[in-house]
């Protein structure tokens, strides 16, 4: 992971009168993170965002972007950066393409033929490039937004709920398109996303926040393979597995069956003695996964800030 921070948030606050929206928040990003920004409704992801793009004013603290702060280099900083905030809005009787074309004049992106061609094709709309945005279902009004962000070959991409209204397959080809810009084109994604399944997938780093207030930040293996984990194992006889850790001191890890595979809960260093164990006991073991699900972390985060 490259040291060179992206993204530096230092005590960043923002009050709406008796309301504080966000509090004192702190957050790192590195280039070429995938950076999940995770919370639920009302948390504060939404305003903090929009602080970002100096969309909206701090009470208090700082926001650096590329080392610089934002509020002394807000125009050089944000030509660097591409956002979809929320839902995008487009010229609704004009086509894809010159949709594109225009807002990326606005912007002073590179408007050629090829270029909006090229980020049409990336987020799977240039089968649709002639079509009226007025023809378009929401989902293909997120994909446009995104290749709108992407016009002007940002660094940083910014993206809030980027999947809404997009059914499975469109999901993944978003979540392929972030992985492709992170890994292979170094772009740095910072990601605020409720599908925490997709972020589990794509993110390499995290930050939990509610009521404004961090609740946890790391890396997302280290943090899923911390505390308690999930071991799905997978048998040939499920039968006689279960009649065997029933009568164990495993059962009272044991948390439910589904078909042929018993589903424990324990510390990462019990793995190798429960798959001993049931080697041992002539139980054919085709699989152990161990793991720990974010949307479980997710909620226990929640669950403990509440205490």
């Amino acid at each position: 992971m490259s040291e060179e921070k992206i993204i530096e948030i230092t005590g960043l606050t923002k009050r709406f009168k008796d309301l504080t929206a966000v509090d004192n928040l702190h957050l790192n990003v590195y280039r070429g993170d995938v950076f999940g920004f995770l919370g639920p409704n009302g948390a504060g992801k939404s305003t903090t965002i929009r602080m970002m793009l100096s969309l909206i004013e701090p009470t208090a603290g700082e926001i650096k972007l590329f080392g610089k702060s934002l509020k002394k280099n807000r125009k050089d900083i944000l030509c660097r950066v591409g956002a979809i905030v929320e839902k995008p809005d487009f010229y609704l009787y004009l086509t894809a393409y010159k949709n594109l074309e225009i807002l990326g004049k606005m912007s002073g992106a590179d408007t050629s033929k090829k270029k909006i061609m090229e980020v049409l094709e990336l987020v799977g709309l240039q089968k649709r490039w002639k079509s009226k945005v007025k023809t378009y279902s929401h989902g293909m009004k997120q994909r446009l937004g995104l290749a709108q962000a992407l016009l002007h070959d940002p660094e940083l991409i910014i993206l809030d709920e980027p999947t809404t209204g997009l059914d499975p397959q469109g999901i993944k080809d978003i979540r392929d398109l972030i992985i492709m810009l992170s890994k292979q084109q170094d772009k740095t994604i910072f990601l605020s996303s409720h599908i925490l399944k997709e972020v589990e997938i794509i993110a390499d780093r995290m930050i939990i926040i509610n009521k404004g207030k961090t609740r946890i930040e790391g890396r997302v293996d280290e943090l899923l393979n911390s505390d308690k984990l999930a071991v799905t194992v997978e048998v040939s006889d499920i039968e006689k597995a279960e009649r065997i850790v029933r009568e164990s001191i495993w059962n009272d890890h044991l948390k439910k069956i589904e078909k042929k595979e018993l589903i424990f809960e324990f510390g990462n260093e019990n793995i190798s003695e429960l798959n001993k164990f049931l080697v041992e006991h002539d139980i054919e073991v085709n699989s152990l996964i161990p793991r720990r699900s974010l949307e479980e972390y997710f909620l226990k985060i929640l669950e403990e800030g509440e205490k």
